[in-house]
């Protein structure tokens, strides 16, 4: 298992469409994929569950990975979660 705290760089934050992306990538790997925001955690391969979350730009989220590619997916969704624009 791999935990990392990132900041969101994405100027519009996780609104539709990043938030759509975002699952897109974490979908791409066997691996079990959360993310942590103020003590809540959702499952990032769920639109929902990131949705729910609200995050706009700046704010800290914790990623966490766990499975066979566990170290491709925490990568991946930390260049993903670093791009200003989408």
């Amino acid at each position: 298992m791999l935990k990392k705290t990132m900041k969101l760089k994405i100027q519009s934050g996780l609104e539709a469409r990043p938030a759509a992306l975002l699952v897109q990538v974490a979908s791409q790997y066997d691996s079990s994929v959360y993310i942590e925001a103020e003590n809540k955690r959702v499952n990032a391969k769920s639109i929902m569950g990131m949705m729910s979350l609200g995050l706009l730009e700046g704010e800290e989220i914790t990623v966490i990975t766990d499975g066979v590619d566990e170290v491709a997916a925490i990568e991946n969704i930390e260049k993903y979660l670093n791009c200003a624009e989408v």
